[in-house]
């Protein structure tokens, strides 16, 4: 089952990815907050993603990676 890896750390919780997301399982964690001040993204459902990659080919700090 594919899934989407968050490099937390990298995220500038800019929902580009949330917002391409054909399935819209892709949110900001509102718990979190990275060194940077930001909420990164995350998966909301596991069992919806289909391993598309929309997410991060549209990511431009490059953040996501797709586990297929």
């Amino acid at each position: 089952m594919p899934e989407i890896i968050v490099l937390e750390e990298l995220c500038k919780g800019c929902e580009l990815c949330a917002d391409a997301c054909p399935k819209g399982i892709i949110a900001l964690d509102g718990k979190k907050i990275n060194s940077k001040g930001y909420h990164p993204a995350c998966l909301t459902d596991k069992s919806k993603c289909t391993g598309c990659a929309s997410c991060a080919t549209i990511c431009p700090d490059v953040a996501i990676r797709v586990m297929k």
